[in-house]
């Protein structure tokens, strides 16, 4: 009998790791909670929320789960890797306190301080009017953050006092990111290419997968607001030796030695995000998590035994020999719901993607979708990742597009340069 395992999470993140886990000739079953449409085609759903950490451990002990793996963020941040480890469970994912490097801002930036960690001149702000006078006093444009987790959108890029002062008041005063925006953190902009490294770490030790990168502005050409991400290129041909290099020991070693002095270990994955300008590299801000859609690209170019490489991570026994990558390079576009990343319809049926899975190399992972009545339908802003594997970045990107076109819910829309630039970059 294989082993059980359970995913945590239901966007297209999820299904990548339950797609990938599945693979792994040690794992018989595979549960997903909540998951989405095209994760119970994979596993079996579980309707327990990824924040509900009574009800995922009762779950897991009363299965039987061999292994679990946090997609979600904030089931990290909810303590689910603490119960579990208490209880004597296996799971792959930071603890709390290890959380603490994505889930606070301010938190993250004093300990990338503390450790040397190159990063934009910043400064923390829990007072209104503190961060108001304080904004007046840089040059623009400057960025100010939500401290704690915003989904991935609390970030503003003020290009002038006016804007300065609305987002500070829309995130202290009218709390459009809720708790998140209790504490703000207000730095210099910087420019360059913006990058996604993972590690995957084992609390000491840390494998790097290849550079990638996300489009998180809605509309071709980086214009338009920013969304959740959408779509993501890998490897960039740009990123050198000496990139990769000067992250593994600048950036992630120092802040696995940085988490561990404060007593929080990291286990599971760790996600910064970088802004590349020429030789230079700078930390923009730390995930504790595989990112969504990088894992969607990620997982499509691993060639290891996923289940293997998470639970050595748990054991401590990380190997770096043990994580390879098929050639060529991968692509994920994201298809979203018409008015996404505003307001949008939910329950249209989708169809073409058994259509577009005939295309060589190509995968379909579902997001915000769910099945009712037999019928696929949206339930989310991101629905889905078109996701391709090519012998380069430009056949990857054709493909997915190819099956992108064979794919139909009304209002679909996404964008058509994912990747385009990254060929060409740096």
């Amino acid at each position: 009998m294989g082993a059980k395992v359970l995913i945590i999470g239901g966007g297209g993140r999820e299904h990548a790791l339950a797609w990938k886990i599945k693979q792994s000739p040690k794992v018989s079953e595979v549960y997903i909670a909540p998951g989405n449409g095209g994760t119970e085609q994979i596993g079996q759903n579980v309707p327990i929320a990824f924040t509900d950490v009574d009800g995922l451990l009762a779950f897991a002990q009363k299965t039987g789960i061999d292994l679990t793996a946090i997609g979600q963020e904030a089931a990290s941040d909810a303590g689910v890797v603490d119960a579990f480890q208490a209880a004597g469970l296996a799971i792959f994912g930071p603890t709390k306190a290890a959380t603490r490097i994505e889930s606070s801002k301010a938190f993250s930036k004093q300990l990338m301080h503390e450790q040397h960690v190159p990063t934009a001149e910043f400064q923390t702000f829990t007072d209104v009017q503190a961060a108001l006078e304080y904004a007046d006093t840089r040059t623009f444009p400057l960025v100010i953050k939500a401290s704690g987790l915003a989904e991935g959108k609390g970030v503003v890029i003020a290009e002038s006092k006016d804007q300065a002062h609305q987002a500070i008041d829309d995130m202290m005063v009218k709390k459009i990111f809720k708790e998140a925006g209790n504490e703000i953190v207000i730095e210099e902009f910087l420019k360059g290419q913006e990058v996604s490294i993972h590690a995957l770490c084992d609390g000491k030790n840390a494998v790097l997968f290849p550079a990638s990168q996300d489009h998180k502005q809605v509309f071709d050409g980086g214009k338009g607001p920013n969304t959740g991400g959408m779509g993501v290129a890998a490897p960039l041909p740009w990123i050198t030796e000496q990139h990769m290099e000067f992250v593994q020991e600048h950036v992630v070693r120092p802040t696995l030695e940085g988490l561990r002095a404060h007593e929080a270990p990291f286990t599971g994955c760790l996600y910064p995000g970088l802004m590349i300008d020429g030789p230079d590299v700078k930390v923009l801000e730390f995930n504790a998590r595989f990112g969504d859609p990088e894992a969607e690209t990620y997982l499509r170019l691993l060639d290891s035994d996923l289940y293997e490489l998470l639970l050595s991570c748990i054991q401590g026994k990380l190997n770096p020999a043990g994580v390879t990558w098929k050639p060529g390079a991968a692509i994920s576009v994201a298809v979203a719901s018409g008015g996404y990343p505003g307001s949008y319809e939910k329950g249209l049926p989708i169809s073409g993607i058994k259509e577009a899975e005939k295309i060589d190399g190509v995968v379909v992972l579902q997001a915000g979708t769910i099945r009712r009545d037999g019928k696929l339908l949206t339930n989310g802003g991101r629905v889905l990742y078109v996701t391709a594997l090519g012998s380069s970045l430009e056949d990857a990107r054709t493909k997915a597009y190819a099956a992108v076109k064979l794919i139909h819910f009304e209002g679909m829309h996404y964008r058509t340069d994912i990747g385009a630039a990254a060929e060409r970059a740096g």
